[in-house]
């Protein structure tokens, strides 16, 4: 049996999500926007290791409950080792929440970094609204690649050199079109929340600007450079043939190529940085 992809990747994952939001944020968002001031039933589709179990059940009011489903074993069995001890009432689905008959008695139904993988977004946005109870919410964590990759500062070196913009910005378009993911569907998603019948449709930015200095904060740095370094782009020709399938040009696939190899072997412990994930946060109500 084929390996499930983010299986592999919890790693990763653990270290990605620190880069997003400081934690009062979160608890502007769960007390001040989404005003939450009884206990609610979430459930979470594609939860991965739960991190936002634990970024929200010590924020919400006590007799929440939180499930995840997710179609990783692995993952799976991470979330409820993490959780076997906490004071929490949790539960992990193991499943595909595409096909999985799920029921409508949930009061919010969130997802984070999903939607941009699915290749029909939509049903999947239709079936969290069907799990929600009247007046309950849907809320999505979602990117926009090209705001994110303009959201990077490099000390010594000049942004144009390390992302060519442009060439992305038509990569992540073709893809689109060729097989329905969407890195940027963080900025359409208060309009796909309209057009499903979604009320009082909102939409934030995550807060935080990860600040990478050695030589204020070594240990500091090294934990943020574990987190956002860039990994070596590999064998060229296949990097290359990859892009060009995916519709790059040829000049511009090998430029990408250059790219990717130069940031990965620059970007060091030892320099200077700035990022900011800028993650769209939609929501909207159940009517």
């Amino acid at each position: 049996m084929e390996q499930y992809y983010w299986d592999s990747q919890i790693e990763y994952l653990k270290r990605s999500v620190s880069l997003y939001y400081n934690d009062d944020y979160i608890e502007f968002l769960v007390k001040r926007v989404w005003k939450i001031d009884s206990p609610v039933h979430i459930l979470d589709f594609g939860c991965g290791f739960g991190h936002l179990g634990l970024r929200l059940l010590p924020l919400l009011p006590e007799g929440s409950k939180y499930v995840g489903i997710d179609a990783g074993a692995k993952l799976i069995e991470h979330a409820k080792e993490l959780f076997k001890d906490s004071p929490y009432d949790t539960e992990f689905l193991l499943g595909d929440f595409n096909t999985v008959k799920i029921e409508q008695k949930y009061d919010i139904a969130v997802c984070h970094g999903v939607l941009l993988h699915m290749t029909d977004p939509m049903f999947m946005l239709n079936k969290m609204i069907d799990c929600v109870k009247k007046e309950g919410k849907v809320i999505a964590f979602e990117p926009h690649w090209i705001g994110s990759n303009a959201s990077f500062h490099f000390e010594g070196i000049e942004q144009s050199t390390a992302i060519p913009l442009g060439q992305l910005q038509k990569l992540f378009e073709h893809d689109v079109k060729s097989t329905g993911k969407d890195g940027n569907i963080g900025l359409k998603l208060p309009l796909y929340f309209n057009r499903l019948g979604l009320h009082d449709v909102q939409c934030r930015v995550s807060d935080k600007v990860n600040i990478l200095d050695p030589a204020v904060n070594r240990e500091t740095a090294s934990k943020l450079y574990e987190a956002m370094q860039f990994s070596n782009p590999g064998n060229r020709e296949a990097f290359i043939n990859s892009l060009i399938e995916r519709g790059m040009l040829p000049e511009e696939a090998i430029r990408q190529y250059e790219t990717e190899k130069y940031l990965s072997e620059n970007f060091t412990s030892s320099m200077a940085a700035t990022y900011a994930a800028v993650m769209k946060i939609t929501f909207g109500t159940v009517r």
